[in-house]
């Protein structure tokens, strides 16, 4: 794992695009980041730490799932600005089970899933740099009581439109809704991972669904 820490540029927050491959088959088994910390604890153990951006922390893949990836090297691209991690895995790289993280079929506007966590790094992103003139940033400029606010005004909105017998009114309300609810979990440093556990959970028990 011959690779110069110093000689990598890492972006304004601190961190660079870790690609995730198959030290065998060369498939593409996820694409996460690295601060410099936690690729020095990499070349330190042999096994991938990441970076999550959504939980804001140091991240060991496997170790709650026992997942673990044994690094078998380090390449930087041209620029040094991205990393390839060559790894031996002991299980699906992918949280729902899936080998790769790249599984879902082609679809020209993605699934909901994806859109959604999309959005939740985008207004994670707003929070951190408050550039002008964006509406996410005067929501977290006004502060926790406008954005509660708004998620109780958009609730309503919505709820109006439901008694509409067009449903576009109904899509337009719920979108919405979901991105002022998004912008609450950023605000509150709750992550969607933290919301599909509770529903995982709810499903697997049947909790009254």
């Amino acid at each position: 794992m011959s690779i110069q820490i110093d000689n990598l540029k890492f972006d304004d927050l601190g961190l660079i695009p870790a690609i995730v491959q198959d030290a065998i088959s060369r498939e593409v088994l996820t694409l996460a980041y690295m601060n410099a910390e936690s690729l020095a604890r990499t070349i330190e153990t042999n096994e991938t730490w990441f970076w999550s951006r959504s939980r804001n922390q140091l991240w060991h893949k496997g170790e709650t799932s026992g997942n673990i990836q044994r690094v078998v090297q380090l390449i930087a691209d041209c620029d040094n600005d991205a990393i390839v991690v060559l790894v031996e895995t002991a299980g699906a790289a992918c949280h729902t089970g899936e080998v790769s993280c790249f599984h879902n079929p082609p679809n020209e506007h993605g699934t909901l899933s994806l859109l959604l966590d999309q959005l939740y790094q985008l207004i994670q992103t707003r929070e951190q740099t408050r550039p002008e003139n964006s509406y996410t940033t005067y929501l977290f400029n006004q502060g926790i009581d406008k954005i509660l606010k708004k998620v109780g005004e958009e609730s309503a909105e919505t709820i109006i439109a439901a008694k509409n017998d067009s449903v576009d009114p109904l899509v337009a309300e719920v979108s919405d809704l979901l991105y002022h609810l998004i912008v609450l979990l950023v605000a509150r440093g709750v992550t969607l991972d933290q919301v599909r556990q509770e529903l995982a959970m709810r499903r697997g028990g049947g909790d009254h669904q």
